[in-house]
Order: structure tokens, then C-alpha cells, then sequence
């Protein structure tokens, strides 16, 4: 039997002038996602992509890397304005909006989208070093 060779398309994604960035800021990681205004991913970074380790993934300076190589391939492809969505407690949430926006992205709101317990599930126990 002669195996059928499997051909993938890549898909082809619209970039319009305006969309969507999603900055996801761990304690342990940062992730930047560009999106068009559908929701489909134009261009995507993070700190552990940008070749950072362990405790340098969450900083400042890791998530203006990240945000930087994510906004110059969007901004080649077309994109000229986002809606930034913020999530998450880390420290390179604000440098990464901003990196956003000199690298040539106008920025045209921030909004903050961090999860927030109504008392929900009990927390874990306190932690002993």
C-alpha cells in the first residue's frame, strides 16, 4: 500500500488596519497575541519564544522583546490600530502596551479582563519557605 502524503495549507488569515491585542502576563510568562477584528491570529509572541528562562520570562524587559518581534510582524502585514485586552497579574503588562505602540500600533483602548474571584473556590494553603 503507497501512503497518501498529507499537503497542509497554511491558512490564510485577513489582516485588517484595525484589530485586537490580547497580553496575557503570568507570574511566570508573558504572551502577546495580535488578532484581527474576527478573532483570527495575525501574529503572536512570547518571553519563553524570545529565547528567555526561567525567572527573566517575567519582566519588563522580556515582555518589550516579546511585544516588539509580535508588532513588527503584524504591522508588515497591515495592521495599524488594536484594542488592547489586558489579563493577568505580571510585571510587563504596561512596557508591553507600550512597546506596542512604538513600534507604530496606535493603541486606542485598554482594557483590563484579569479574573477576578466572587468567593469562589478555596484558595491554597499558605505557602512555607
Amino acid at each position: 500500500m503507497a501512503q497518501k502524503s498529507k499537503t497542509s495549507r497554511k491558512r490564510v488569515v485577513k489582516v485588517e488596519a484595525n484589530g485586537m491585542a490580547f497580553v496575557h502576563s503570568s507570574f511566570n510568562n508573558i504572551i502577546i497575541t495580535l488578532t484581527n477584528t474576527d478573532g483570527q491570529v495575525v501574529s503572536w509572541s512570547s518571553a519563553g519564544k524570545m529565547g528567555f528562562k526561567g525567572s527573566k520570562k517575567n519582566t519588563p524587559y522580556a515582555a518589550q522583546v516579546a511585544a516588539a518581534d509580535c508588532a513588527k510582524i503584524a504591522r508588515d502585514a497591515g495592521m495599524r490600530k488594536v484594542k488592547v485586552y489586558v489579563k493577568g497579574p505580571g510585571a510587563g503588562r504596561e512596557s508591553a502596551i507600550r512597546t506596542l505602540h512604538n513600534e507604530g500600533i496606535v493603541v486606542t483602548e485598554i482594557v483590563d479582563k484579569t479574573p477576578l474571584p466572587h468567593n469562589g473556590c478555596r484558595p491554597p494553603k499558605r505557602r512555607r519557605v
